[in-house]
């Protein structure tokens, strides 16, 4: 006779651990605060969480890899400096936008460059060129934003379509569209391929330092369309945009699950990580307690859940 086996307590944690905390703080906040659990509260979290969430995104496949982009938040504010200074000259919106993309796109792609082929750490990189992305921000603009966009450019951060905040629906397009990429095309199994073992993949074939050069080629690329988020959000272009977002994108994908050892990542979990930070971030603001407590809880987490990871790993390599 077959034994009926119980509640896999642990596969739950690991499959759905952070759903499970980011259930527990909404209900927690629900129960302190009457404005959270309304529908203009949810919302507010939801554009708030969109540019985090963005820039998390590129982060995941970094991650995955086994490297971290600590360039995003200069990368962003760069990017963002260079179209503000375009369109403040008369340049087509259209073409602006469409640069800044392109800009942050190589950004990153030269960072993959300097990874594969000056064999460089990617924590030494990306440190450098956050450096000098942000102090050519600063040179370029003296310090000071700039202001006066095109009043269009507000739609992609303050725009609605169907009742939906524009900034909400990029985000899960970007989701959607990414989560497929990293589940169902060879770039995505060549990503957890070199993420799991380089050499071995190396060895049986694949090109390992293309794949992390497109890795950090969506990196980028995802932190220029979240930098066109937060200007449209802002109205501005400021040189010390984003100095949060590199801890911050690393603190969603680690929350939501993906190992800083490499070989392990979703999207969907990232999503809640960035979801679980904005809910913190706005309990903080409606329970009126400094934002310095949120970075205090931010940390923690981030270390307990690198500390899981590492607990998790050690166990199915004692199994192997």
């Amino acid at each position: 006779m077959e034994k009926t086996q119980g509640f896999d307590y642990k596969t739950f944690i690991e499959k759905y651990g952070a759903l499970a905390i980011l259930a527990l703080c909404m209900i927690v906040l629900t129960i302190i605060s009457p404005y959270f659990l309304t529908a203009l509260n949810l919302k507010t979290i939801a554009i708030q969480t969109a540019v985090i969430a963005i820039i998390a995104i590129g982060q995941t496949f970094v991650i995955i890899t086994g490297g971290i982009d600590l360039s995003v938040g200069a990368n962003l504010a760069l990017s963002n400096i260079l179209t503000a200074s375009m369109m403040t000259s008369g340049v087509p919106l259209w073409i602006c936008l469409v640069t800044a993309l392109a800009f942050s796109a190589a950004f990153g792609y030269v960072n993959g460059l300097a990874i594969t082929k000056m064999r460089v750490p990617p924590f030494i990189v990306t440190l450098g060129t956050m450096s000098i992305a942000r102090g050519i921000a600063l040179v370029m603009t003296n310090g000071t934003p700039i202001s006066r966009l095109p009043e269009a450019l507000s739609w992609f951060g303050r725009g609605e379509i169907v009742g939906l905040p524009v900034p909400v629906l990029i985000f899960i397009v970007a989701a959607i569209i990414f989560n497929w990429v990293l589940n169902h095309t060879l770039f995505g199994r060549y990503t957890y391929a070199v993420g799991s073992n380089m050499e071995a993949t190396r060895l049986s074939g694949i090109d390992t330092g293309r794949t992390v050069r497109m890795v950090y080629l969506v990196s980028g690329l995802l932190a220029g369309l979240a930098g066109i988020v937060l200007m449209g959000r802002l109205g501005l272009a400021h040189p010390t945009a984003g100095a949060d977002y590199n801890m911050n994108s690393v603190a969603a994908a680690v929350i939501g699950g993906t190992s800083l050892t490499g070989g392990v990542g979703n999207i969907f979990g990232t999503m809640i990580g960035a979801l679980i930070m904005g809910v913190l971030d706005n309990g903080f603001v409606l329970l009126g307690l400094s934002s310095f407590y949120q970075e205090i809880a931010i940390g923690f987490v981030v270390i307990m859940a690198v500390y899981l990871d590492l607990l998790q790993q050690t166990k199915l390599r004692e199994r192997r």
